[in-house]
């Protein structure tokens, strides 16, 4: 290729779309391509191959960045502090995913001068607005373009150019599914699932078993610190560890299957097919941990942040003020969620059954109702007489102007 072209950092996942958009671009845009792609625990092929194949496809060059561990604790740990349930079921696999791989897009842009960087979405989804909205976020003076959307690379021009070209990649006008993947899970859509009437075939699911013969139970014990899985079993583990462990022991059981209609930021409702085991299972432990350390009105406060932070990251927010100023919020609350939360995994099941921690806020001696309670139970009766005085008064004020509560008979 000529020197002195301008160059576009382009997305690469070494699948068609981004293969064929390495020389689309260069006919379409007369930029030098150089293909990035980020290992955030995705599995199948080896990043290297993956590299060379972009290389292979007209790349001038082909990046490969290992962000697993970077992913697993910089990213996925914040989705677990804030038990990220997007419509209180979405793990946020890939909305917590395109802010890492925005950043090590950006990173190559500087290293190899570009000045444009390419994804492959298409224009109906919300990761557009995330690697967008999150690389104007880091690098303001970068262009961004998507082959698909804006360079009319459809499905079917790319399995023409594939093989007009001779391309090193498989080319099938069959395959049924849109599927992306990382440690933190999968999602799956698209094909006959987008008749939301259709049940989802056992073709579609990768990282769980099918939960109906599940193996034999499962207990697990996982040690939290500071609200971060550190040891499981009793064996040091990192986050990235941790993740691939509840992986592998919840998925065996087939936990972490999710079938949901979401609400996609760009106004459409779309029937999406998510595996999360690990996330699923470690999720559910947190929570229990923090019903174990949290104070009641701080828990309950929480709650409301959590819903409000799974909703900014979706919405493409990862860098905006207000997600940062809820980080801060939610790594406070997380200065004493310390603790061992036994777990028995089991037929698409995660269920905690055991629970401790020196910082635990229960106290049985206040809990029992045997002998050695130390709850002085003579408070209780002042205490409603506080609690229920301003609706003993409003009640009241009703009843002088003729609007009292009527109880009819035998309605109690």
């Amino acid at each position: 290729m000529a020197q002195g072209k301008d160059r576009v950092v382009l997305a690469y996942s070494g699948g068609l779309d981004t293969s064929v958009a390495i020389g689309w671009i260069g006919e379409q845009t007369g930029m030098e391509v150089v293909a990035v792609a980020v290992d955030v625990g995705q599995g199948g092929e080896d990043m290297q191959v993956v590299r060379q194949r972009a290389l292979d496809c007209g790349a001038v060059e082909a990046y490969v960045a290992d962000a697993r561990d970077e992913f697993a604790t910089e990213y996925c740990m914040p989705a677990l502090k804030a038990n990220a349930l997007y419509q209180d079921s979405y793990p946020l696999v890939s909305a917590i995913s395109r802010p890492v791989i925005s950043k090590h897009l950006v990173r190559a842009a500087r290293q190899f001068g570009a000045t444009t960087v390419a994804h492959g979405c298409t224009g109906k989804g919300n990761d557009q607005v995330r690697f967008e909205v999150s690389i104007t976020s880091m690098a303001p003076d970068l262009k961004t373009i998507a082959p698909v959307r804006d360079l009319a690379l459809t499905r079917d021009v790319a399995i023409d150019y594939a093989n007009k070209h001779h391309l090193p990649i498989e080319t099938t006008r069959n395959n049924p599914f849109s599927i992306d993947q990382n440690v933190w899970g999968r999602a799956i859509e698209t094909g006959f699932l987008e008749d939301i009437w259709n049940a989802p075939t056992k073709d579609v699911y990768n990282y769980t078993d099918d939960p109906t013969y599940p193996p034999l139970p499962d207990e697990v014990v996982i040690h939290f610190e500071k609200g971060i899985p550190t040891a499981i079993d009793g064996r040091p583990v990192t986050p990235l560890e941790a993740i691939q462990e509840m992986n592998r022991r919840a998925g065996a059981q087939g936990i972490g299957r999710i079938d949901v209609v979401e609400d996609r930021l760009v106004g459409i409702k779309s029937r999406e097919i998510y595996e999360a085991p690990g996330a699923i299972a470690l999720i559910a432990a947190h929570k229990e941990l923090e019903n174990v350390t949290v104070e009641r009105e701080l828990a309950r406060y929480k709650k409301r942040v959590d819903e409000r932070w799974g909703e900014l990251v979706y919405d493409a927010q990862w860098f905006s003020p207000l997600k940062k100023a809820l980080d801060a919020f939610i790594e406070d609350t997380q200065e004493y969620v310390t603790g061992d939360i036994r777990m028995t995994l089991h037929g698409g099941r995660a269920t905690v059954t055991g629970r401790r921690s020196e910082s635990s806020l229960y106290d049985f001696n206040l809990a029992t109702y045997e002998t050695g309670d130390s709850f002085d139970q003579s408070y209780s009766r002042g205490f409603i007489e506080i609690y229920g005085l301003s609706a003993r008064l409003a009640a009241a004020r009703d009843v002088r102007f003729g609007k009292g509560l009527q109880v009819g008979e035998g309605s109690l």
